[in-house]
C-alpha cells in the first residue's frame, strides 16, 4: 500500500515550498529513488524546473518536464498533462504539489504532500488528508 507523508513547513510562501521541495528531491534521489513531480499547471512546472538547475550552484539534478528526450529519474508534470505519463516508468515517489490529488498516486511506494502556512494551499492538503486517511492509507506526519 502507498505510504503517504506530509511535510509540515511553518513558512507561508510559496518560495519557500518550492525551495524544501528542490532539497526534498535532491535528497531522494541521492537515494536513488526516481521521483515525479506533479504541479497543477505548465507555469509552474517550468518554476520547478528553473529552479532546480539553480537553487543550489554546486548541485545537479538531473531532471526534465515530462515528455523530454533525456532518461533521467526525476519528470515534472502538471495536472491536465497527467494522463500523459507512460505506464509504468514511475511507481517510486511522487511529490505531490497539485492542488488535486493524480488519479494515478496510488502506483506509488510513497506520495510526499508539502504543506505551507498558506490558506488555499492549507485548505487543499488538508482536503488531501482527509482523502487518504478514508481511504486507509498509512500516514506519516512531518514538521519541518
Amino acid at each position: 500500500m502507498t505510504q503517504i507523508d506530509f511535510h509540515i513547513l511553518q513558512d507561508t510562501s510559496v518560495e519557500a515550498r518550492w525551495l524544501y521541495v528542490c532539497r526534498f528531491i535532491e535528497k531522494v534521489e541521492r537515494l536513488g529513488h526516481s521521483i515525479l513531480v506533479v504541479v497543477d499547471n505548465f507555469d509552474q512546472a517550468q518554476e520547478i524546473d528553473d529552479l532546480l538547475w539553480s537553487f543550489k550552484p554546486e548541485s545537479f539534478i538531473p531532471h526534465q518536464i515530462i515528455g523530454g528526450e533525456e532518461d533521467v529519474k526525476v519528470e515534472i508534470t502538471y495536472s491536465e498533462e497527467s494522463g500523459t505519463i507512460p505506464s509504468g516508468q514511475h511507481q517510486d515517489v511522487l511529490i505531490n504539489l497539485s492542488s488535486k490529488i493524480p488519479d494515478f498516486f496510488s502506483r506509488f511506494a510513497r506520495v510526499a504532500e508539502i504543506v505551507i502556512q498558506e490558506p488555499k494551499i492549507l485548505e487543499n492538503t488538508r482536503d488531501h488528508y482527509r482523502f487518504y486517511k478514508q481511504r486507509g492509507y498509512p500516514i506519516n506526519q512531518h514538521q519541518r
